[in-house]
């Protein structure tokens, strides 16, 4: 089979390793990064396309008469056109749960930080603020403990329920929040109802018509002065404009995002601006440790042996 992998740096940063993927074709081409004008000519002739985050739409999928598989080195699928893969016989499949492990660790990672000042107290020492302390130690900043808060969490699909297992972990109590429209149960407490209890909320939910904007300047209303948020789902999901007027004015203690509504920042972000306090932005990194990154390679092998076995899996069309 001949393949073509259309973005391998947007997964690679020359720390993984290809050699058990490349096995599993008898030709593979790895393209650092392919623009729309380069796209069908290196996909024409291919069998198997490899994207992350390429877009691969009808018209393209049209001219390559030998397309059999497209594997997508991410779980999100809105890059490629499922309906005519499905009309052509083309197999789609994804790769699924491979980020669990490193985005609950970097959720965590965001909520000590924030609890601790962390960032805070390291920028003091570099400024030379211990040095002149009259004390052994610098105490200029709120530190709180996890253990006994309570954490609200959005979205308790398999994420959030790995950051549950930590956050139990660490003593905090752990509430789970109903999507809208969606029915709360014994397990679930209505989202309203769930805002004015939590000194942690997380984001684990997916950007729909639903969530989009879920946290507003009215959600920002009905939580404590003193909790935080954390968002490391999607940027659509908090009202950006509301989230800096809301630090600003100190409605909440502070906040965490590894995501913003357009990635990367290009034009600029209303979140980046230097006068919002206790705010932490990380660059949609979450997800990016090796092992996961590395898990995304293992996973797309073993897609592509179960294709050949006419069995495939995690098939999305």
């Amino acid at each position: 089979m001949k393949a073509v992998f259309l973005d391998y740096e947007s997964l690679d940063k020359n720390d993984l390793d290809f050699s058990q993927l490349e096995t599993v074709f008898d030709e593979l081409t790895l393209f650092p990064a392919t623009t729309p004008a380069q796209l069908l000519e290196r996909v024409q002739e291919a069998e198997v396309i490899i994207s992350n985050k390429v877009v691969v739409d009808a018209a393209t999928m049209q001219q390559c008469p030998n397309l059999k598989l497209i594997l997508i080195s991410a779980t999100g699928t809105n890059n490629i056109d499922l309906v005519q893969a499905r009309k052509q016989g083309i197999v789609v499949c994804n790769c699924q749960g491979y980020g669990t492990a490193a985005v609950a660790q970097h959720t965590l990672s965001l909520m000590l930080a924030l609890a601790t000042s962390l960032l805070k107290y390291d920028h003091a020492v570099k400024q030379g603020e211990w040095n002149k302390a009259s004390q052994f130690c610098l105490l200029d900043f709120p530190i709180i403990e996890l253990s006994g808060k309570t954490l609200g969490i959005v979205g308790y699909g398999e994420l959030g329920q790995a950051v549950a297992k930590l956050a139990d972990a660490f003593g905090m109590k752990v509430l789970v929040g109903s999507l809208p429209n969606r029915p709360a149960d014994a397990s679930r407490i209505p989202f309203a109802d769930l805002l004015p209890q939590v000194d942690f909320l997380s984001l684990h939910c997916p950007l729909t018509e639903d969530t989009h904007n879920l946290i507003d300047a009215h959600a920002f209303d009905a939580m404590k002065p003193s909790a935080f948020l954390i968002n490391c789902a999607r940027g659509g999901i908090v009202d950006e404009a509301a989230l800096a007027e809301a630090l600003r004015q100190g409605k909440i203690a502070g906040a965490a995002t590894d995501v913003l509504t357009v990635e990367p920042p290009k034009d600029g972000n209303v979140l980046l601006a230097d006068d919002i306090p206790n705010l932490i932005i990380t660059p949609h990194s979450a997800w990016g440790s090796v092992d996961a990154r590395q898990r995304i390679v293992q996973q797309m092998q073993q897609n592509v042996q179960a294709f050949k076995a006419g069995q495939p899996i995690r098939q999305v069309n």
